[in-house]
This record gives structure tokens, C-alpha cells and sequence, in this order.
């Protein structure tokens, strides 16, 4: 028996605004792919990103702070106790806001029905899996007719809820291949992905690290963000950078950012306690933003004191004693 046909025009199709949460990288309601090769820091950029959603800080280049949200984490390779909560406690996080599905009686994988129960009684707006390998249920990631209907099931699911699919995968060593075969896997984990960002370190600054849109869906690609981990400093956001996919999986581009410029110039001023005012002057003279001056500050562990009436910044173990009112 034939079945039923049903058309649908598309004037009867209501349209719909897409949803960010994080513009225009993570779309509410979709999946997004973040890849790399090990420990490039993947999922140190997520945690990162997941810290300043669980305080509603704004995320690098957003525009304001928002409500704090839930997370929902699920990792496979790291432990909880020993590296993913002390991670998440040295960026800031609020734990109380990152949740875990307990996988001890029964491994989850993309298509289980208690990822989307857990989203829905914690009204959590990300869920990450670490890495996606290790939640495929069984299927072989090489073969596209089993690759596509599990990732159907998971972006209908992530649509419903409207809750932000953040999948992390390692890359395959395909070296000078295009960065959309670079994944490991079937390409249909890139097809199904409305957003796509790759994760590399810089050959010339190994401790300064890219993420870079690969693919996007939904709006322009944005810019290329660079962060740096450092065995001394942690982890540090530096700003938006020039550095494509291409030369990021080449290692033949740069970092430097406005970020960084800004900490060089604060180096060379604070050679001795200068008055703020004085500083954000010359920030003002060289195009910078009061945003950026304040996340250099940071980096740098600048330090604000008051003498009488004014406010001076200075470096750590700086006096201030000596200088004018």
C-alpha cells in the first residue's frame, strides 16, 4: 500500500531567529563540533567558556553578561575529582551549576534518552560530550548510514529542548588535508554540525593557543580567538586574532593580538606605579578599548591602589609610597 503523501509549502513555514549562546559561535539549539589534535586544549577552552556561563560573564567578544546557566559535562577521559572540578575551581566556575549523568550502572552515548530528560530538569543550555568517540553507542564513525541517524536523533533533540550541543573530537593526522577532513570519522559529523571550530597552538608561542571557525552555518564565521596556557599564569583569554584554519593547522600564522600589545605597553609603563588616568590616556591614544585595557590588567596581575585622591596601577610587589599625590 502507498503511503500517504503530505506536502508543506514553505509559506506555511513559520520563520524562525536563530538563537546564540555564544554569537556566532555556539547556537542554542544545535550541534557544534570543537576538534583538535591532543592536547591542544580543548577542553580547557570549554571549561573555560563553561566558568564564565555558570557566573553569566560575558564570553569572549560578547557584548554583555547574561543569567548564569547550567552545564551538563560528560567526559570519558578525564576524571571528575582529579582534573576536570579542579580545573573548573582555578577558572572560577560555579560547580553547583555544572552537572554530571551518572554513567556508572550504564554508559551514555548520543541517542540515550536521559541526556535530554537531564536538560529538561536542569534547564541546562549546554551539554558537552568529551570527546564525541566515546558516546557513539557502537556505531562505526566511518560509515555514513550509521553516523547519519544517530546525529538526525541528536539534533532533533538539541532543537527541542533548545539546549546547546557542544560535541569535542581529536583530529585525524591527515596532514594537509582541508581542516572540514581533518576530523576523524565520517564527514557527515561536519555535515550535521552547524557550527565547526578547530583548536591548535601557534609553533612560533607554543603556550598560545587558537580556536578558529572552520564552519558556520548560521552567520558570518567569526573572528579567530586566541588563549594562552601557561604552566606559570593558567589559563588567559588574549583577544582576537588574524590567524585562518588553514594557517592555524599549518602553524604558519600569528597570534599577536591587541590583548597582547596592550600587556607588552603596560610592561614598559609600569616600570614604576603610573596614575590610571594616565594609563587609560595612552590606551584612549592607541585605539583601546576600556574592555581590553581591563582583561590586559588581569593577565598581568596589575594592581590598583589609592594615595590620597587618586587611583595609581602597578605590578606585583610595586611601592607606591614614593609617589606624587
Amino acid at each position: 500500500m502507498a503511503k500517504k503523501l503530505k506536502l508543506i509549502t514553505m509559506s506555511e513555514i513559520e520563520r524562525e531567529e536563530v538563537k546564540w549562546l555564544w554569537y556566532p559561535y555556539i547556537p542554542q539549539g544545535k550541534v557544534t563540533i570543537i576538534q583538535g589534535d591532543p592536547g591542544e586544549g580543548k577542553t580547557t577552552l570549554v571549561l573555560a567558556l563553561v566558568a564564565l556561563l555558570t557566573k553569566g560573564e560575558p564570553l569572549p567578544e560578547g557584548e554583555a553578561c547574561t543569567e548564569p546557566v547550567c552545564v551538563i559535562y560528560q567526559t570519558a577521559e578525564d576524571g571528575l575529582g582529579d582534573t576536570i572540578k579542579p580545573r573548573l575551581e582555578t577558572l572560577g566556575a560555579d560547580c553547583s551549576r555544572v552537572l554530571v549523568i551518572d554513567e556508572s550502572d550504564q554508559e551514555l552515548t548520543l541517542s540515550d534518552e536521559r541526556l535530554e530528560r537531564a536538560i529538561r530538569e536542569t534547564g541546562a543550555r549546554l551539554a558537552v560530550l568529551d570527546p564525541v568517540q566515546a558516546y557513539l553507542g557502537g556505531i562505526d564513525m566511518h560509515r555514513a548510514n550509521e553516523v547519519r541517524p544517530i546525529f538526525k536523533k541528536l539534533c532533533q533533540m538539541a532543537e527541542r529542548t533548545g539546549c546547546a550541543i557542544v560535541l569535542i573530537g581529536h583530529m585525524n593526522k591527515m596532514q594537509g588535508a582541508k581542516s572540514n577532513y581533518r576530523g576523524l570519522g565520517s564527514i557527515d559529523f561536519q555535515a550535521a554540525a552547524r557550527s565547526v571550530l578547530v583548536v591548535g597552538r601557534m609553533k612560533d608561542t607554543p603556550s598560545i593557543r587558537v580556536v578558529a571557525h572552520c564552519k558556520s552555518s548560521l552567520a558570518p564565521e567569526g573572528k579567530s580567538i586566541a588563549f594562552e596556557l601557561n604552566p606559570e599564569t593558567g589559563f588567559q583569554w588574549k583577544g582576537p586574532c588574524h590567524t585562518s584554519v588553514d594557517e592555524l593547522l599549518s602553524g604558519s600564522g600569528s597570534a599577536m593580538t591587541k590583548t597582547m600589545r596592550v600587556e607588552d605597553e603596560l610592561r614598559l609603563l609600569l616600570r614604576e606605579p603610573i596614575a590610571a588616568e594616565e594609563i587609560q590616556k595612552r590606551a584612549e591614544e592607541l585605539g583601546v578599548s576600556l574592555r581590553t585595557l581591563m582583561i590586559a590588567k588581569k593577565n598581568l596581575g596589575v594592581l590598583s591602589e589609592k594615595i590620597g585622591d587618586r587611583w595609581f596601577w602597578k605590578l606585583p610587589n610595586q611601592e607606591c609610597k614614593d609617589v606624587g599625590p
